[in-house]
């Protein structure tokens, strides 16, 4: 990859998003840069998939230069390909769950599944290893028994960590629909989660 400016590395994303939109390519290489790695997590966390999320990670920086005339700058651009990646990402469980790869529980209109990843900063011990994997696993069991339109409000805004408003705009649900399901996505987890401790 091409070393970009220092002007570009140093930009704001409103400045980049009108570089990009008057022809310059570095800066929007420069976004891609800036997000890829939470589109792919995003990508992953919905379909559970690692090519599904490089498909998802490619497609939607693609739609996004495609259709980056119509873009309005008055709204934040991560929440734009964030919109994308979404959308993308819930075609890829449509298609899967028509052919029968991969059985939906409790489908809901327009959402997706979550499973929440977390990742080291520093090289544990073996012991410490296997209880971060444990305590993984058993976060992940507890995120993959929310039905799918908790999951993805969950994700977006207790990982992701986007405003309410965001995400209500994000998935084109109100306010009050988006703390409802979080509320309940949290509650409901918290009650799984205590199972599995009981059980283990």
């Amino acid at each position: 990859m091409t070393e970009l400016p220092q002007a570009i590395l140093a930009s704001s994303e409103g400045h980049l998003v009108s570089e990009a939109k008057a022809g310059n390519y570095s800066a929007f290489e420069e976004l891609v840069n800036r997000y890829e790695k939470k589109i792919y997590r995003l990508g992953m966390n919905i379909t559970g998939n690692r090519e599904d999320a490089e498909d998802v990670l490619q497609d939607a920086f693609l739609k996004a230069f495609e259709h980056l005339p119509d873009f309005r700058e008055d709204s934040r651009f991560y929440t734009w390909i964030v919109r994308i990646a979404v959308n993308e990402a819930l075609m890829k469980l449509r298609k899967r769950r028509n052919s029968r790869e991969l059985p939906m529980e409790d489908s809901e209109d327009d959402n997706g599944e979550v499973v929440v990843r977390e990742f080291a900063d520093w090289k544990p011990n073996p012991e410490q290893q296997y209880a971060q994997a444990e305590l993984e696993r058993i976060l992940q069991q507890g995120v993959n028994s929310l039905p799918p339109g908790f999951r993805t409000v969950f994700y977006l805004r207790d990982v992701e960590g986007l405003s309410t408003e965001e995400t209500a705009e994000l998935l084109e649900l109100s306010v009050g629909a988006v703390k409802a399901r979080l509320f309940r996505a949290r509650l409901r987890l918290r009650e799984e989660l205590s199972k599995i401790f009981k059980r283990g």
